[in-house]
């Protein structure tokens, strides 16, 4: 989807994804080192970055839609916690060098060269010690009609293998593509074909 039609789709006056954070990263993020600098891609409304701001972490959201952010900065507002928005394409998007605790990847289906140069990066962009977390959507996913792209945009999901190949720098300690039910708001509702991976980047965070 381009600018334009993400920038449609939260102009809805609902939260299109919820305003709960994905259950995956709600069980996971105790492993994000405690106050760590926390980068959410692709992190439209603001769920998953205003949950993490409740939980003591530095978020920074970036997302290509600007009416989304303007909801998470609301979102953030309103539960009395701050986070920091960028508005950009991850297809130019630079995460920086060591600069990140954890960086959180929630349904960011972006085209299959975005996502292995974005992937590429996450190795450099953690500090020693950090964590990436991410849950998306599987090729097997488009059957279900439940949320995600659909299957004319099939680069976009993703699958174990390729993420462990993805992120070979990074150790990778859990990586699973699972069936379970999702309810994050309308457009992510019901039974879902998804991928699970956490990784660590090797060494001590200073």
């Amino acid at each position: 989807m381009s600018m334009n039609q993400w920038d449609e789709r939260y102009a809805a006056n609902e939260f299109v994804y919820g305003t709960e954070p994905n259950d995956f990263l709600r069980s996971e993020y105790g492993r994000i080192p405690a106050g760590g600098n926390v980068l959410c891609l692709a992190d439209g409304e603001g769920r998953n970055g205003v949950f993490l701001a409740q939980q003591g972490f530095d978020v920074t959201s970036v997302d290509m839609s600007s009416v989304g952010l303007e909801k998470a900065q609301w979102l953030a507002a309103s539960r009395n916690v701050k986070i920091t928005t960028e508005h950009a394409d991850l297809a130019t998007y630079d995460p920086g060098q060591q600069q990140w605790d954890a960086i959180v990847s929630i349904f960011c289906h972006v085209p299959a060269d975005v996502r292995e140069c974005l992937h590429g990066s996450v190795h450099r962009s953690l500090r020693p010690g950090g964590v990436f977390i991410l849950e998306a959507y599987t090729p097997e996913q488009p059957r279900n009609k439940t949320g995600g792209p659909p299957q004319e945009m099939s680069d976009r999901l993703m699958t174990a293998d390729g993420l462990i190949r993805e992120l070979v720098q990074l150790n990778v300690i859990q990586c699973q593509e699972i069936e379970r039910d999702i309810h994050e708001g309308r457009l992510h509702n019901g039974h879902s074909s998804v991928v699970q991976c956490i990784a660590i980047k090797e060494g001590s965070a200073q």
